[in-house]
């Protein structure tokens, strides 16, 4: 059944205020969010989802955002995977993107949405194939299979807010908070600047530094330590990569969380606490 009306429009106006929110949050300087004790006592920080309902629905417990109004939630990652429409094999992940809006609403200073590889081909329409099914298709099935002829509608809707999210965090003492970090980074350029200038609408498309932050996968010691001296960090906080038991620690610099499985694991972090790699 398509949803009505009503609905629909309520949808596409919560992905407006969820995208005027992240473009407002309070810290956010361009495409970075400093975190300071002035803003927050604490941040839960989450991995890839990926569609996974009952770890998405715990986060939001254990985040308990309402009670808690100086810690704060970051999230990522949550298009393409999960359960699909049985009419259709749809992937019902664009559910998820919208309870994402919809938490960004309702707490607009306390949840932050990081941009990763699989929101950024949402909205560039990159092409992503695994176990032989083109995802982005799918994804589309999905957003057919509930919005009928109102799928255009709400995609326009969607797309101005994934443009929103922000590329990374950061924490006092040198704590930095992204979906991945780039490759080859001793032979490749990368134009740190994306972190502290305005970004071009073209930007997301071309294959250059918003590309490779999201997409890289290089876990070598000296990969991970150059791009930690070019954030100024010491301690790098990813997603991107999946991990059986939930997390990784790939190198001395790097820690990798993991949400689209059962052994889903999450860090809460204090915001005035020098952190090491330890």
């Amino acid at each position: 059944m398509v949803a009505s009306i009503q609905y629909i429009e309520r949808i596409i106006g919560t992905y407006e205020e969820a995208a005027r929110a992240a473009l407002n949050t309070p810290g956010r300087h361009h495409a970075i969010i400093d975190l300071t004790p002035e803003l927050a006592d604490e941040v839960m920080v989450t991995g890839d989802l990926h569609g996974h309902r009952r770890n998405f629905n715990a986060i939001r417990r254990i985040a308990s955002l309402a009670e808690h109004p100086r810690r704060h939630l970051i999230l990522q990652e949550v298009c393409h995977g999960g359960p699909v429409y049985p009419q259709n094999g749809g992937c019902m992940s664009h559910t998820m993107l919208e309870d994402v809006a919809k938490l960004k609403t309702q707490f607009p200073n306390q949840v932050h949405f990081l941009l990763g590889n699989h929101e950024l081909a949402e909205l560039t329409e990159y092409p992503i194939q695994k176990n032989k099914q083109m995802l982005n298709l799918l994804f589309r099935l999905g957003l057919q299979q509930m919005y009928g002829p109102a799928t255009e509608k709400v995609r326009e809707a969607y797309l101005p807010f994934l443009e929103s999210c922000p590329l990374a965090v950061r924490l006092p003492h040198g704590v930095f908070i992204s979906h991945s970090i780039p490759e080859n980074l001793d032979e490749a350029q990368f134009d740190k600047t994306i972190f502290s200038r305005e970004i071009e609408p073209l930007e997301f498309y071309e294959r250059a530094s918003i590309f490779k932050l999201v997409w890289g996968r290089d876990y070598r010691p000296e990969n991970a330590r150059k791009f930690a001296e070019m954030v100024g960090a010491r301690v790098l906080i990813n997603g991107h990569e999946p991990c059986l038991e939930g997390c990784s620690v790939p190198n001395d610099v790097q820690v990798i969380l993991d949400c689209c499985n059962d052994a889903a694991r999450y860090v809460i972090l204090p915001i005035h606490e020098e952190l090491s790699h330890d």
